[in-house]
């Protein structure tokens, strides 16, 4: 693991209205698997080559989250939605980035600008790859999902020794009567239980964000205690 940069940046809140944030922000190059799971077992999350976490000294509102899938169960609403996209195909690969994927980056985006109020800014080839491709080493995948051959989803994640980290989806609107988020979400549990893994490292629930709220539904599930420094112990609770 190379160390290219490590700082704090004071900021308006990504997630709260009239709240500051203080995040902090390490730059690996070759980061490792062991480091990467070391990092999100401590609340890091990974966007590329930056792993960053928040870590405001007056509010404790951003939680991480992880689903215990040894104990997780379906319920029949889950079933259903899983069964409702029983055509659609899905693939794992390593991330890529084409034009496919910035249309419908795009897409996506606009769209919640549009329902939810999200700030809006065209993407760049170069910001897409530094953001989902760059820093994949070893453990970043992507999955590819498609009606036929239309993509209509994409879903990055890191697969770690014990768990998968959720790392970020989009997906076609035009879908919305699949759920896909939701989907998305159950498939990752799927895999995780078939491949034996214990948890689905789900970033950061914030009670007051509806963007970020809903992961409270899946349950069983752990919340990372205070802000652990790396080589410290951890306790998710």
């Amino acid at each position: 693991m190379n160390l290219l940069k490590e700082f704090l940046l004071n900021d308006k809140c990504s997630y709260l209205d009239n709240k500051e944030q203080t995040m902090h922000y390490k730059v690996i190059e070759n980061c490792s698997a062991f480091h990467n799971a070391e990092l999100i077992e401590r609340g890091f999350r990974r966007f590329g080559k930056m792993y960053f976490r928040p870590i405001c000294s007056t509010c404790q509102e951003c939680q991480s989250i992880k689903i215990d899938i040894d104990n997780y169960i379906f319920s029949k609403s889950e079933r259903r939605v899983i069964k409702k996209a029983q055509h659609i195909k899905s693939y794992i690969q390593k991330p890529t980035l084409t034009q496919e994927h910035l249309d419908l980056f795009e897409k996506y985006h606009k769209d919640m600008r549009d329902k939810k109020g999200w700030k809006y800014q065209k993407t760049t080839p170069e910001h897409y790859y530094n953001s989902f491709v760059n820093g994949h080493e070893e453990f970043g995948y992507e999955v590819l999902y498609f009606d036929e051959n239309r993509l209509i989803g994409v879903d990055l994640i890191d697969i770690l020794e014990d768990g998968i980290s959720s790392i970020y989806f989009y997906y076609d609107p035009n879908y919305s009567n699949l759920s896909l988020g939701k989907l998305s979400l159950l498939l990752q549990i799927k895999f995780a239980k078939k491949s034996n893994k214990k948890w689905l490292y789900l970033g950061y629930f914030v009670e007051d964000c509806p963007s970020l709220n809903y992961k409270a539904n899946y349950k069983p599930y752990l919340t990372l205690q205070g802000r652990p420094t790396e080589g410290s112990q951890y306790i998710w609770e």
